[in-house]
């Protein structure tokens, strides 16, 4: 009877929850109200900010690797310049306006320059107005050549082979002349002498005698004789020693 009661129950419960839910009050209709387009509120778009480009960092300079030098390239040496044949000459005078002559052909006056001359000995004599003229001889060699002749400077170095004859014999010896004085040697000793020109007292030539005569101021007399036929050596030797002893006597340099 219990169960039976229970079944009732249940079922009076279903139907009083379905008639409820047939017959219940719709609710009503909710109305969407919209704001005006005023009040209305957009959201606003917001851009993306613009990209700032970024400098790349600045790299310091580097210095370039010195490049090796490029190794010379080999060259072919130039052809060594072929020797002159010719030669060339200045000459230079202490007088200007020299007459030059080369071997006794007159080729112009001072200060002179000559070219294309052949190599070789050549025998220059220099003259000028008032001047005893010089005469040298000077070997050319193949190329540039420079000569200066002092026409105002005196030179001597004369030598001549003599016999000094004695009282009874004679002896032989050379006798010889520098700036300086004049000399006499021989293998006899007592014969020998060296006079300064101070000392010089006769200094004679006798051509037709063939004689020359030395004597010492004060002191001894020698007289020289030449063993040739002629007198031309002895004849020589004075003129030369008397020239030079002029020009020292009239202011001229002695060469050096």
């Amino acid at each position: 009877m219990n169960k039976a009661l229970v079944a009732v129950a249940g079922a009076a419960v279903v139907t009083v929850g379905i008639a409820y839910v047939l017959h219940r009050p719709q609710p009503e209709a909710e109305v969407a109200l919209e704001a005006p387009a005023s009040s209305r509120i957009v959201p606003k778009k917001v851009e993306p900010p613009t990209p700032v480009p970024t400098t790349p960092p600045v790299e310091p300079m580097r210095k370039a690797p010195a490049k090796a030098a490029p190794s010379p390239a080999t060259a072919t040496p130039p052809a060594p310049a072929p020797a002159p044949t010719l030669a060339s000459l200045r000459i230079d005078t202490d007088v200007p306006g020299a007459s030059i002559f080369i071997d006794r052909q007159f080729v112009g006056n001072t200060p002179l320059s000559l070219d294309k001359l052949e190599p070789g000995s050549k025998r220059i004599q220099v003259t000028a107005t008032g001047y005893d003229s010089v005469t040298k001889t000077v070997d050319l060699a193949a190329g540039p050549n420079d000569v200066t002749i002092r026409i105002k400077e005196v030179s001597l170095n004369a030598r001549v082979s003599v016999v000094h004859k004695h009282g009874i014999g004679s002896c032989e010896g050379a006798l010889s002349a520098t700036l300086d004085g004049l000399r006499y040697d021989t293998a006899n000793t007592g014969d020998a002498f060296t006079l300064p020109y101070a000392q010089v007292e006769t200094f004679v030539v006798d051509y037709m005698q063939k004689n020359l005569r030395v004597k010492q101021r004060g002191g001894k007399t020698w007289n020289f004789t030449d063993k040739n036929e002629s007198a031309d050596a002895l004849f020589v030797f004075h003129r030369d020693v008397e020239s030079a002893r002029k020009k020292l006597a009239e202011g001229y340099s002695r060469a050096q």
